[in-house]
């Protein structure tokens, strides 16, 4: 009798799993993205959020909660009801960085977070006050091998993307260059064209419109091969680093606990919404960010991620980056 009571709990837990999957969304749906409104990530959860509004006949909501280093965002997903209805989307540096930064982090990278899929890459580049006496990569390290110390470059914040990127450099060549830390990216680059520092990685889309109108030097790319677009712009590898890449992921996340059928069925959801070429084209013509074609599925996403923050540490522990 108790087993065959078992058996029936059993099936009607898996009917009410089968059911939630079934009629979610059952109201809005929030995207909540790290960073401020007219970036990149930005640009990904509109296009996101309009696709699955559609799909779903449901209303979703991008939210912008720019703050510590993503940790703003990051925590009000980690303590939202895990039902699938308040979603993270954020990039590497939520996940992989931060557990090396911080002493006490306001949430757990694996614990409190399901992975969905990865989305979109953003490919880095090298760019430099057009007065620095150099023109390409080998030229800049030539430079600071020369007078080490000497060159500065801007992150966007300490254990930022751009400045971790640099640190990566900086190891790889053997060279000492000083960081300068500003509060975004944008500051950053204006410092750069003004001259006031000389050299930053920053989003290639980013860095784009000054390349062009010749207020920065575009000294190389971060990709692994060069752009489609721009064949002639090399990559900061072929300038004597080899294996060197410079870019950022983003991956959309759920509150820890969300049921395995409503993560499957935000996986598809999403899935399908970047394979739409609308999409695709939309993402790449308004600041250069690549959807991805890796980690597409959850287990794929968590898998990489906790590779990315093993392989961090030893990077961020060498060179002494602490925050507090």
């Amino acid at each position: 009798m108790t087993k065959h009571l078992l058996l029936a709990v059993i099936g009607l837990i898996g009917c009410a799993a089968s059911a939630n999957a079934q009629t979610f969304p059952t109201r809005p749906v929030s995207i909540i993205v790290t960073s401020a409104a007219g970036g990149a990530a930005d640009a990904t959860a509109r296009a996101v959020a309009g696709q699955l509004a559609k799909s779903w006949n449901q209303q979703v909501i991008v939210e912008n909660k720019p703050g510590g280093n993503t940790q703003l965002a990051a925590e009000y997903v980690a303590k939202a009801a895990p039902d699938g209805h308040t979603l993270l989307l954020g990039p590497d540096v939520t996940f992989t960085v931060n557990p090396h930064l911080y002493r006490k982090l306001s949430y757990d990278p694996i614990k409190d977070f399901e992975p969905i899929t990865g989305l979109t890459v953003l490919h880095q580049a090298l760019v430099a006050h057009p007065s620095l006496a150099a023109d390409s990569v080998p030229g800049v390290l030539a430079l600071a091998k020369a007078k080490p110390g000497v060159l500065n470059y801007g992150t966007f914040g300490l254990g930022s993307a751009g400045h971790l990127n640099m640190e990566a450099l900086e190891a790889q060549a053997g060279v000492r260059l000083t960081a300068v830390h500003y509060r975004g990216a944008a500051p950053a680059m204006t410092d750069v064209i003004a001259g006031h520092i000389q050299l930053m990685f920053v989003s290639f889309g980013s860095a784009l419109p000054s390349w062009k109108s010749g207020n920065l030097k575009l000294l190389g790319i971060g990709s692994p091969e060069r752009l489609p677009d721009y064949p002639d712009l090399p990559t900061v590898a072929e300038g004597g680093l080899p294996g060197f890449e410079a870019r950022s992921w983003f991956g959309l996340f759920a509150t820890g606990g969300t049921p395995r059928d409503v993560i499957a069925r935000l996986n598809a959801a999403v899935v399908d919404t970047f394979n739409d070429p609308g999409v695709r084209a939309r993402l790449t013509e308004e600041g250069h960010v690549i959807p991805t074609r890796e980690q597409l599925t959850p287990e794929a996403l968590g898998a990489h991620h906790k590779a990315e923050i093993e392989k961090w540490w030893p990077m961020i522990k060498a060179a002494g980056i602490k925050v507090q």
